[in-house]
């Protein structure tokens, strides 16, 4: 196998599009992002030069990534991905191994203390073998979620709808008949900013890191030229109560920021702007919808066979998790976001974050 840089967006996206597992972490249009933040990055994808005598090189799988310099170390990060081709996920490990080769010499040259994949793969005992057979450990933390909710929205929205949990679908009913609710889509910067005020309130209450009003137009800015994001907002009596920024990309809906008021907390705003977001990916021509992170502990019922899982009530999530899984859908469990030490600097990132983990309640 051998690597090579991609430099041509639409090699990349069309190579991607033939990818079963994927969310836009892995998209050209993440790179963009991530180089506005300002961090370095790198397209790489690798290619299968078995039969390269008969001019056959393939194509077989990509990796984005990038370089976080933080206080608790400097590292190269891997989100969702390494992504191989449906056709050819029986050479994982091969992948995997010349990836990791690669990386080595990336970070030597950065002068990184670790490297941080988090694979968007499944969570089974293969998967997991291939990650430590090759040294890899469990992260004391994850970026991105490795526990999301999908759902399938190629049914009509009479179908969804019926197959949602009853009280998310009276919801959804009494906020439509409400005069005084008001659901806006918007691609512009203010609305940006609108959501940034909402989202504090949000944070005073759930007590999170959040993402900067910076961040949040980078964003913006990435997908916007693409038309593969929007700002959905939720209005009660003309005031802001809720609101979410949605990527739409490669026939996936992205529920990715989301932000509410208690003032009226009666009110079902939300329900009926997720609603909306999950509409707008339909006509999108989107076949799922997905959620985003939502709590990793779930109560089964005795039978083991439930539409729903409730998530533990301890669980700093579990309000918003309840309210996710109540549109209908599916869990998606991928493998632990896994590390590759190279010094000993790792074990004082590890402790770092082992303790601001246990210090959030996660």
């Amino acid at each position: 196998m051998e690597i090579r840089e991609i430099k041509n967006k639409n090699l990349w996206e069309d190579f991607l599009a033939r990818c079963e597992e994927k969310t836009f972490l892995q998209s050209w249009n993440w790179g963009e992002f991530c180089q506005m933040e300002g961090s370095k990055i790198w397209r790489l994808g690798i290619y299968n030069n078995e039969q390269q005598a008969a001019n056959n090189e393939q194509l077989i799988a990509t990796a984005f990534f990038y370089k976080i310099q933080a206080k608790r170390g400097t590292f190269i990060f891997v989100p969702h991905g390494p992504n191989i081709k449906l056709q050819v996920t029986g050479c994982k490990l091969q992948v995997l191994r010349t990836l990791l080769e690669e990386l080595k010499k990336i970070t030597k040259e950065e002068k990184c203390d670790f490297i941080r994949i988090a694979p968007i793969w499944e969570r089974n005992d293969e998967n997991i073998k291939l990650f430590k057979d090759l040294g890899f450990r469990e992260a004391p933390i994850h970026i991105h979620p490795e526990l999301t909710w999908e759902l399938d929205i190629t049914p009509s929205e009479e179908e969804i709808l019926i197959r949602m949990r009853k009280t998310t679908r009276y919801l959804i009913k009494q906020a439509q008949k409400n005069d005084e609710v008001k659901i806006i889509q918007s691609v512009n910067s203010i609305d940006v900013e609108k959501f940034d005020e909402l989202n504090q309130q949000t944070v005073d209450r759930h007590h999170f890191f959040p993402f900067s009003l910076d961040y949040l137009k980078n964003e913006l800015s990435a997908f916007f030229p693409d038309n593969q994001i929007s700002i959905f907002l939720g209005r009660y009596r003309d005031e802001l109560v809720s609101s979410g920024i949605f990527v739409f990309w490669q026939g996936i809906g992205f529920y990715h920021h989301g932000a509410s008021s208690l003032k009226y907390s009666k009110i079902p705003v939300s329900y009926l702007l997720l609603w909306e977001a999950i509409k707008e990916a339909k006509k999108r021509g989107c076949k799922k919808f997905n959620f985003w992170g939502i709590a990793p502990v779930f109560v089964e019922t005795k039978t083991g066979i439930s539409n729903f899982q409730f998530p533990i009530s301890k669980h700093p999530w579990a309000g918003l998790t309840l309210f996710k899984i109540g549109f209908g859908g599916y869990k998606k469990e991928y493998i632990k976001t896994q590390d590759f030490p190279l010094s000993s600097k790792y074990w004082l990132t590890y402790i770092f974050e082992k303790m601001r983990k246990i210090k959030r309640g996660l």
